[in-house]
């Protein structure tokens, strides 16, 4: 799969532009705050309705404008589409060849990317709200049906709270609603902690591999999956209901002191074990960034997996973040099967044939030129 064609209107710093690329490797090159990250941040919105740097929609509108329009002319292994991503400050629409979709939940999949940015080093390092966003965002890109179940989750998670909020509050409760709720959102949980531990499975069993290969063979890696307390993956729905069922019984109190619901996916957590020790804890900033390679070239093969095409790569800045040995195993492992985009002040020092062959686009003040 790959990006032929980009075309903004009105995003971020950019009036205008319109860039072909090349299949293979597309090197941007430009000094700080120039618009280079800008380009690769509209491919992922483009890609994912949303940015990997802000929940605020209106940053990626040009200042003083109403609207921004992202266009990609696409091709996959069934022919070329285009696509469509119109951004206001009421909301976003997308169109799929020409058609515009009625949720953007049907329109997030038709193109599937991996970005790899220096803040990626945050799911290791970071909090459990990153981590959890990490699962939601690569299961949502190969499974649209995740992506339903999501929002469903999150709705009846607010509308649970609502009324905790209310009991907390001294108002009076409708008991029956909230058993209602309660047992529509132990159905929705058991199908998110379902396709999480399915996806957590399958990014074990090729970062395993990876992390492997970049550490020449000395260390082990492992990711475990932490969701309510005593569930195992290997239980049925029926099992789970049950389980979870008295486990709310048992803090039902407690959620109406606090007005907070306590159990449930909205509270899971990743932990990654290098020879069985916490990274994120007792690892070192070289195991912290082979561990998030290991995960993103993970992601790589998943979606190639999962889809039968290749994703887009996006790589903003973090060949300078990645020392001689892995930056030549990243370059290695994309170098002719994905197409890849490359953000870089600079590609001195950067000793690799891959970008020998490389498209170059300079970037200056929201001005790109092909070289």
């Amino acid at each position: 799969m790959i990006i032929e064609r980009l075309q903004l209107i009105n995003y971020r710093n950019y009036e205008s532009l319109d860039l072909e690329f090349s299949p293979n490797i597309n090197v941007l090159i430009g000094e700080n705050a120039q618009g280079k990250t800008n380009i690769l941040e509209s491919i992922y919105v483009l890609a994912m309705a949303k940015s990997h740097r802000t929940s605020n929609d209106k940053e990626l509108i040009r200042w003083g404008e109403d609207y921004g329009k992202i266009k990609g002319e696409i091709r996959n292994r069934h022919g070329r589409f285009p696509l469509e991503l119109l951004i206001t400050k009421k909301g976003k629409k997308g169109k799929v060849n020409h058609i515009e979709q009625s949720k953007l939940s049907n329109y997030i999949g038709q193109i599937n990317v991996v970005m790899f940015a220096p803040e990626d080093l945050n799911i290791v390092k970071g909090s459990p709200q990153v981590r959890r966003r990490f699962i939601d965002m690569e299961i949502g890109q190969i499974s649209p049906i995740y992506l339903h179940e999501l929002l469903n989750f999150q709705k009846l998670l607010k509308q649970r709270n609502q009324l905790l909020k209310s009991y907390q509050e001294k108002q009076k409760v409708d008991e029956v609603l909230f058993d209602i709720y309660t047992e529509q959102y132990i159905q929705s949980a058991i199908q998110i902690i379902r396709k999480r531990f399915e996806f957590v499975d399958l990014l074990q069993e090729w970062a395993e591999k990876i992390h492997s290969g970049i550490s020449q063979g000395m260390e082990n890696l492992k990711i475990k999956y932490f969701t309510t307390k005593g569930i195992e993956k290997n239980w049925t729905n029926s099992e789970m209901t049950t389980y979870l069922a008295e486990k709310f019984a048992q803090v039902k109190e407690k959620e109406m002191e606090r007005g907070l619901t306590l159990i449930g996916p909205h509270r899971d957590d990743l932990q990654f074990l290098v020879n069985d020790y916490d990274v994120q804890t007792y690892g070192s900033q070289g195991q912290q960034r082979t561990t998030a390679l290991s995960l993103k070239l993970a992601e790589i093969e998943l979606i190639k997996q999962e889809t039968g095409e290749s994703p887009i790569l996006l790589l903003d800045d973090v060949l300078s973040e990645l020392d001689d040995f892995r930056q030549s195993h990243l370059l290695n492992t994309i170098q002719e099967e994905v197409q890849t985009l490359v953000t870089t002040t600079s590609v001195d020092g950067i000793h690799h044939e891959t970008l020998q062959h490389a498209k170059m686009f300079h970037v200056k003040q929201g001005k790109v030129e092909t070289k």
